[in-house]
């Protein structure tokens, strides 16, 4: 066998063990989350490994299809979960470099995941329930700041990088001239602001509860049962660990194996990911547990926040290139 085929089956085996490790990982994460947050409340909680219950015994029901919802109600949670994981498997959690890496993209992650957000809220008003109109509507709400400010934040990193390739990023990220930059700090509080709200986590959004005048995500979603309603519930985890993932490769890519390194420090790095993951899992748990969920009016301010924040580390930028 050639050496190029050699290194393009070991590429392969690579891509394939990330995608298959985000997959494992993510219901893994949000039992972490939830476990940690029931130990601050001083109650036993569920075991960190109760998602993949969930979604098993999802798995097992029969899906039940409202007689008034379309082909469309069917297909999106396909389309959801696809695109999230995809675009979670593009982002570089322990190797950089890797066979897809051309295609890991910022602008391709935010187009997948605008994507699934569409077609999620089309799905939410399809039955033609109040409840899935007000998610809908309340979902196209936080888009319309959400993804200008990832724009921003991409700006921000472009201009730093000279790239939105995230392998450059984190290549760039590595080396010792970037330093401690105001603008980049200023992306990190941006990209934080934007993954609390993407994700409906508190004080956007409560994702353990299921009141009508809270609800964002949740709303859209009560129509679906069985194994609609679990690839939903993992294309949520999924995205969880997505923002997570970003987060950890753009500004905290230490541990990060170059291409061409041997199995060792691939592992090394896949070690360094879990504890990158736990660690972003109990600041989230602890996050939520010391704040209250603010109202759904209050939420643009908040949005309007990273938007700003990501402006102004875009103009820094511009005005000196040290900032």
């Amino acid at each position: 066998m050639a050496v190029k085929d050699i290194a393009f089956l070991d590429g392969l085996s690579i891509q394939t063990s990330q995608m298959l490790l985000v997959l494992i990982l993510a219901p893994l994460l949000t039992g972490l989350v939830r476990s940690a947050k029931a130990r601050l409340l001083r109650k036993q909680g569920p075991s960190v490994l109760q998602p993949y219950r969930d979604l098993l015994r999802l798995v097992r029901k029969e899906a039940v299809v409202a007689e008034s919802a379309s082909w469309l109600f069917r297909v999106v949670p396909y389309l959801v979960f696809a695109a999230t994981w995809v675009a979670a498997a593009l982002i570089p959690t322990f190797a950089t470099g890797l066979l897809f890496s051309w295609s890991a993209d910022l602008i391709v992650i935010i187009a997948l995941l605008g994507s699934a957000r569409f077609f999620l809220a089309l799905a939410g008003l399809d039955v033609g329930t109040s409840f899935g109109g007000i998610g809908s509507s309340r979902e196209a709400m936080i888009a319309t700041l959400a993804e200008p400010a990832l724009i921003m934040i991409v700006f921000t990193l472009a201009l730093v990088a000279g790239s939105t390739q995230l392998s450059t990023i984190a290549g760039i990220m590595l080396a010792p001239g970037v330093g401690l930059r105001v603008s980049l700090g200023m992306a990190l509080a941006a990209l934080v602001i934007v993954a609390i709200a993407e994700n409906a986590r508190i004080p956007v959004d409560n994702p353990a509860t299921h009141l009508e005048l809270t609800m964002v995500h949740e709303a859209m979603v009560l129509e679906y049962s069985g194994r609609h309603l679990a690839l939903i519930e993992l294309a949520s985890s999924l995205k969880l660990l997505l923002y997570i993932s970003l987060i950890a490769c753009v500004f905290f890519p230490w541990g990060l194996a170059p291409a061409g390194s041997p199995l060792y420090v691939h592992l090394l790095g896949a070690a360094a990911y879990a504890g990158k993951l736990a660690f972003a899992g109990l600041l989230l748990a602890g996050f939520e547990t010391a704040i209250a969920k603010m109202r759904v009016f209050r939420v643009p301010d908040f949005l309007g926040a990273a938007l700003m924040l990501g402006f102004l580390g875009v103009l820094l930028l511009f005005m000196s290139k040290s900032l």
